[in-house]
């Protein structure tokens, strides 16, 4: 039987695995679970992820694509003459206001290097190119930490429930971004 031509086999498996996570968490994600959500083969998710863990590469990669978008919808960047501290507290809300499975999936893909050292080169592209982004606003040292903030502060509002504070988190990113103490 010939093979059947399919490009877009790779893209549905990914997005099947970032379902499957959203849907089970990591530990429910198995090339099965995979290949069935995707309506593929198990063969197929073999073939193109040849381990979970470069299955699980993928799909953070394009998780983190989400805050990427947000970054990039906000004007924090542009405009030098812009609030820094209000920009990135506004684009922080406008994520975390967006769909909460969402955030939370790419939050726990993110946490999951923790335990997959395969995991950590793109959890540490996250943080690498938003410091990246704010080095030319700030200096290195003070965009590391803001972004540093950034991510408790959204860790804490998915763990604890609470609503996100963009005042605080303005006036947090304020005392970073100024070097007050």
């Amino acid at each position: 039987m010939p093979r059947r031509y399919d490009p877009e086999r790779r893209q549905r498996i990914i997005d099947a695995a970032i379902r499957v996570v959203g849907e089970k968490g990591i530990a429910g994600l198995s090339h099965r679970s995979a290949a069935a959500e995707a309506d593929v083969p198990l063969g197929s998710t073999t073939y193109h992820f040849k381990t979970l863990d470069e299955l699980l590469v993928a799909a953070l990669r394009q998780a983190n694509e989400g805050f990427a978008k947000a970054v990039a919808a906000s004007g924090a960047f542009e405009d030098p003459r812009a609030e820094l501290a209000g920009e990135l507290a506004a684009m922080l809300g406008a994520w975390l206001a967006g769909e909460r499975t969402g955030v939370e999936l790419e939050y726990e893909l993110y946490l999951a290097a923790l335990r997959r050292p395969a995991l950590r080169p793109v959890a540490a592209e996250w943080c690498q190119g938003l410091t990246g982004l704010l080095a030319a606003r700030t200096d290195p040292v003070t965009a590391r930490a803001l972004v540093a903030l950034m991510d408790g502060i959204c860790l804490q509002v998915l763990l604890t429930d609470t609503p996100y504070d963009e005042t605080f988190t303005r006036q947090m990113l304020n005392r970073l971004a100024a070097g007050a103490p």
